[in-house]
């Protein structure tokens, strides 16, 4: 059995157990998997991280906070030029730091993804013998007027790859200078 049957059937059983969303017919859903060469809590240290999503999210350039960081809080985060969007509210649906679950929701902001949810999860795995981190994230958003289910959803599987490809270098990057954050500490 090579490495890539083990990793699919880990990603299968985390995305069944923390990754269901519930699908109207006219929404569209995946689930992405990234592979990163950092410690999952130093991983899970930047993704918890509601606060400041710009950390490693390429096209967030500012985010103001509405709320204490707990369940219900509201982030309103500034859209980098060149997406289809300038604002996009956001509220926190789900922090679980034991089981390093974030679930998100978007909720206002000028842009076509409507009843948008994530949920991205973080899961120790050892790659190329050193503490490795497995990202799971999916989504569920309406398919907007004028477009496919396969359209919106490959438009938001490239912005999330995007995501994902930044968190991985930025991980990487810190696991490199050993520059570990503290999950509690800011």
């Amino acid at each position: 059995m090579n490495g890539g049957d083990a990793y699919g059937m880990m990603e299968a059983q985390y995305i069944r157990r923390h990754h269901r969303h519930d699908i109207r017919d006219d929404q569209c859903s995946s689930a992405l998997v990234k592979h990163v060469k950092a410690p999952v809590n130093l991983v899970w240290s930047l993704v918890r991280r509601f606060d400041q999503p710009q950390k490693y999210k390429p096209f967030v350039s500012r985010c103001i906070m509405k709320g204490d960081l707990g369940i219900g809080s509201v982030r309103e985060v500034n859209v980098k030029s060149g997406l289809p969007a300038t604002t996009s509210t956001e509220r926190l649906e789900l922090l679980d730091d034991e089981e390093h679950i974030l679930g998100i929701k978007i909720v206002g902001g000028d842009h076509r993804l409507r009843n948008y949810s994530s949920i991205i999860t973080v899961h120790p795995e050892v790659i190329e013998g050193r503490p490795g981190t497995m990202v799971i994230e999916s989504f569920a958003v309406d398919v907007p007027e004028g477009n496919t289910k396969d359209e919106t959803c490959y438009f938001v599987e490239a912005l999330i790859r995007c995501n994902l490809k930044s968190l991985a270098d930025v991980s990487e990057r810190m696991a490199v200078l050993d520059q570990t954050q503290p999950i509690n500490g800011y």
